[in-house]
């Protein structure tokens, strides 16, 4: 039965807020576990498994659940390497960067959540490429995933956008709660975003779709968000890990069996951390476009990769160990299902 999210203390800060849970009838000594996530579409079974309670539940009588929020990778990034962030559900350009800035040792994949829900949405009148010339286009912030993907797609149409703002086409990095603001301003000309916010975009600010992201991809699949631990931490604590995987594996059985229960609970979960729900329009729009799976799509990180090498985002890395797919496995086994390791 879906339960309410119970939150007792909400921060806001500039780039998190942080809702921790606390059941009184849990020890002083039990251990918090820190998970991140973004209130985003894309991030639809961390946020039902928030409202489910499917994270609490898998964790009772083992650890004490602490969850934080951001508005895009780079920082929740910065919160794992000062060990503030235990897992987040995270996209996979900041996770390559910050694999490859400690040397492959301060992080691991462990599962897929989502593929899909990315697309750059303009203003009536930007028919092609030729047309972005001169315009000024948003994303979630530099070095993102969403800003990687807008950076290459710009490199393959032969426009340039440096790390400047300057080129061909200027782009802006800003927070995904200003882009519906600044796009209804005409102070920028569209935006590469993931869902819900390139659903509002088109709902709410009359854009039109120029890219849909799965169409720049084998079969329209691509890693849109994973979820990654600190190494260390799940060298610590497998035990937790594990029953993070259970929860996040329940959350997205839950999201294939009743859609609009999910929805809801999605909608719920953004209402708590935005202050205001989507328009049922609006998510239903995002929901078909994104497809919710643990397969961590790994052909597509890899490529993912090569794009921000080829825009000057990233030095040339070796991805080898980056994933750690074990515990997964054995929780797939263990319901009577296949792995999703090579």
């Amino acid at each position: 039965m879906r339960t309410a999210i119970r939150s007792t203390r909400l921060i806001a800060a500039t780039v998190m807020l942080s809702i921790s849970f606390v059941a009184c009838s849990k020890p002083t000594g039990t251990p918090t576990i820190r998970l991140g996530y973004f209130a985003n579409v894309t991030h639809a079974p961390a946020l039902v498994g928030v409202v489910e309670g499917y994270f609490e539940e898998e964790l009772a009588g083992k650890a004490r659940l602490d969850l934080v929020t951001f508005n895009a990778g780079p920082d929740a990034i910065t919160a794992l390497f000062s060990d503030s962030l235990d897992l987040t559900f995270i996209g996979p350009n900041p996770t390559i960067n910050g694999f490859a800035q400690s040397d492959g040792e301060a992080l691991r994949i462990i599962s897929g959540s989502t593929s899909g829900g990315a697309s750059l949405v303009v203003r009536p009148g930007i028919a092609g490429p030729a047309d972005l010339i001169g315009t000024r286009i948003a994303t979630p912030q530099l070095g993102n995933t969403q800003d990687v993907a807008l950076r290459s797609w710009l490199l393959d149409q032969g426009l340039t956008a440096d790390l400047e703002g300057g080129g061909d086409v200027s782009i802006v990095p800003q927070a995904n709660s200003q882009t519906l603001e600044t796009f209804l301003s005409h102070d920028i000309d569209g935006a590469w975003v993931p869902e819900p916010w390139a659903s509002r975009l088109v709902l709410e600010g009359g854009g039109v779709v120029l890219v849909d992201e799965r169409d720049l991809w084998p079969e329209g699949r691509f890693v849109t968000t994973h979820l990654v631990t600190r190494t260390a931490f799940l060298e610590e604590q497998p035990d937790l890990v594990f029953a993070v995987l259970r929860a996040l594996v329940r959350s997205i059985d839950f999201i294939h069996s009743d859609r609009a229960a999910a929805q809801a609970d999605a909608n719920a979960a953004i209402e708590q951390v935005t202050g205001s729900p989507l328009a049922q329009v609006t998510i239903e729009r995002a929901w078909q476009n994104l497809t919710f799976t643990v397969d961590p799509i790994a052909e597509s990180l890899y490529v993912s990769a090569d794009h921000a090498v080829a825009v000057g985002l990233l030095e040339p890395v070796d991805l080898t160990g980056i994933y750690a797919l074990g515990l997964l496995d054995d929780v797939l086994v263990g319901l009577g299902r296949l792995g999703v390791s090579p």
